[in-house]
């Protein structure tokens, strides 16, 4: 919680607001959109889920309905921070750059709107390589999910919190070129603070209101903690 606050601090910064406005606008759009849908859908996909039930387990459908209900909202808020963060990356990115710019007073080496554009697809590539190593991982948490009562939906809270730590701490690390694999390592290294980090953003991402802002509140924070516990050891030389 100790770099979520801090990235609640940050994102009303006088000179880091009109860099928060893109990614909150994203956010806010994409979040009625998907409220809207989930409204019209969920109540047609749960019961289709315990309508699956055998014959002799539908005395149990009261305790599937509430079950089918949480896996699937979790399921989606997953994949919706996912394509937020696909389609903010560039901005998300710039935001941690001028977050990291204002912590530390030290620009990045390739500053400009020609060395951004020219970073675009790198930035959008690296969401590409997060999404391949989310969705196997998704799919396999989510079967022990239903398989696992108890310890299922413990291990799904706890890879979403990863791969939460995982989409915001990475753009200070990619902003540095520190490659996916090293970014990975280095988060488990830190696996206290990145898991604290990530079950903070998980459960404010589930608070009405709050969870509008949670993502340039989540960039900025990634960002300080970078800024405290990687950066001298893992930025590249300027």
């Amino acid at each position: 919680m100790h770099y979520l606050m801090k990235g609640l601090n940050l994102i009303r910064v006088k000179g880091l607001k009109r860099y928060v406005v893109v990614p909150l606008c994203i956010n806010l759009v994409l979040f009625a959109l998907a409220f809207v849908y989930l409204l019209s859908q969920l109540g047609g996909w749960v019961n289709q889920v315990v309508a699956t039930l055998p014959d002799w387990l539908s005395f149990i459908g009261f305790l599937v309905w509430p079950l089918a209900l949480f896996s699937i909202v979790m399921g989606l808020a997953l994949t919706f921070t996912m394509v937020a963060n696909f389609i903010a990356a560039p901005f998300n990115a710039l935001l941690a750059e001028k977050t990291e710019l204002y912590l530390t007073g030290q620009p990045l080496p390739d500053q400009g709107l020609a060395a951004f554009l020219k970073d675009v697809p790198r930035m959008m590539g690296r969401e590409w390589q997060k999404f391949v190593y989310c969705l196997p991982r998704a799919i396999g948490f989510l079967l022990l999910f239903f398989i696992l009562p108890g310890i299922g939906q413990l291990l799904w809270f706890l890879f979403c919190s990863w791969m939460l730590a995982i989409q915001y701490c990475d753009y200070p690390f990619d902003n540095h070129k520190v490659p996916f694999d090293t970014m990975r390592k280095a988060l488990k290294l830190q696996w206290k603070t990145s898991y604290a980090f990530g079950i903070s953003v998980y459960l404010l991402s589930l608070v009405p209101l709050i969870n509008l802002l949670i993502m340039p509140v989540a960039v900025c924070g990634a960002t300080a903690m970078w800024v405290d516990k990687f950066r001298d050891a893992l930025r590249l030389p300027d």
